[in-house]
């Protein structure tokens, strides 16, 4: 058998990812969007709804999670075919975000994680390393034509 055909991706690592820190700031947010729907489009993936949840995530680790002089960092990645994970990590570990329904009143600010629950299909919190948390979200992608 001829070894140099055979594929050597690593077991359990994503068939594409893309990682980069941002300022925490509304540019770092805008730049987030921007740089997603670049590589979703590199990637042949459809820009929505992903980039709107990018936009939600993004923009909430500009106001929630900022840390003056500490940046956030945008993941994106297909864990799995037909699988898109957004991850955002900030470096406010202690402050995370809570789960709501559609009729509770935002406790000081809008709807994001609401509507990031409506156009993803998972999402959750995981916190660390100290003091980061991850605020992360699955959209499944419809099976090609």
């Amino acid at each position: 058998m001829n070894r140099q055909n055979e594929r050597t991706a690593t077991p359990g690592a994503p068939l594409h990812q893309f990682s980069v820190p941002l300022s925490a700031t509304r540019r770092g947010a805008r730049l987030a969007r921007l740089l997603a729907a670049e590589r979703l489009q590199a990637w042949d993936l459809p820009l929505d709804p992903a980039r709107l949840v990018v936009a939600e995530l993004a923009a909430n680790a500009a106001l929630h999670g900022r840390v003056p002089g500490r940046s956030f960092r945008l993941t994106l990645s297909v864990p799995a075919p037909r699988v898109l994970r957004v991850e955002v990590t900030d470096t406010r570990g202690d402050r995370l975000p809570a789960r709501r329904t559609a009729d509770a009143e935002p406790a000081g600010s809008g709807y994001g994680l609401l509507l990031v629950g409506e156009l993803a299909d998972r999402w959750g919190v995981r916190t660390g390393p100290v003091p980061c948390k991850t605020v992360w979200a699955e959209m499944d992608l419809a099976p090609l034509r």
